[in-house]
């Protein structure tokens, strides 16, 4: 459910700065913690800060040494600039609160080195009341989805406070297990496009399934 800040869906922007990053995921209701520092992305959190204090994260379709030129897919995730300090060394740290998806209707020409695109947000719509959608879905098999992650911690050779994860809110727990997990970035893609929270806790679940069988693209690559 949106916070008391965030604009309501015929408020939000229709120009907005983009952040193509490969294997960074933003999901609705979740929160990326991102540390800038390219002048071109400088500049684009100084011109957010402004108005509305949105920006749009995507993934690139490919790798490279230039993330930023690539091609990017077609939906992405707009967030709003909850949290912003400037370090000594002419960084920004801030936390981007993921708000609602889009998809890509149009590139518009670049700004002060950075992408612009119009994003189209009418698919999406429901993102804005992600806790009443997810309070009338269908429930997931969360046993399953569980035990996968033990394996798929395993095998990753990672370790994860269980205890935590059996108190976390179903939508609390697939959101932060598809943003956090080191998935491949067309498993993250995978994930922001999912319809559902049951669908999003799926194709989860058969990711780590399949990683812990050594038989997934996953891995630690971002």
């Amino acid at each position: 459910m949106p916070g008391p800040f965030d604009p309501e869906l015929e408020k939000l922007p229709q120009v907005l700065p983009i952040f193509p990053l490969s294997g960074a995921l933003l999901l609705p209701g979740g929160r990326l913690p991102l540390n800038i520092f390219e002048p071109r992305y400088l500049a684009m959190i100084s011109d957010s800060l402004a108005a509305p204090r949105m920006i749009g994260m995507v993934q690139p379709k490919q790798q490279g040494p230039d993330q930023g030129a690539a091609p990017i897919y077609g939906t992405g995730c707009a967030g709003r600039l909850t949290s912003f300090s400037e370090a000594e060394d002419g960084r920004y740290l801030i936390v981007v609160s993921g708000l609602i998806r889009f998809r890509v209707a149009e590139e518009l020409p670049m700004k002060n080195g950075y992408r612009r695109i119009r994003p189209d947000y009418g698919s999406f719509a429901d993102d804005l009341t992600v806790e009443l959608e997810e309070s009338l879905a269908p429930p997931f098999d969360r046993s399953r989805l569980v035990n996968a992650l033990r394996g798929y911690f395993a095998a990753q050779g990672l370790e994860g406070d269980f205890d935590s994860i059996d108190e976390a809110a179903d939508s609390a727990l697939v959101t932060s297990l598809a943003m956090a997990c080191p998935f491949a970035p067309q498993e993250k893609q995978a994930l922001l496009e999912a319809i559902s929270l049951a669908e999003r806790a799926e194709t989860i679940t058969t990711i780590m399934e399949m990683a812990s069988l050594g038989e997934g693209a996953s891995g630690a690559r971002h």
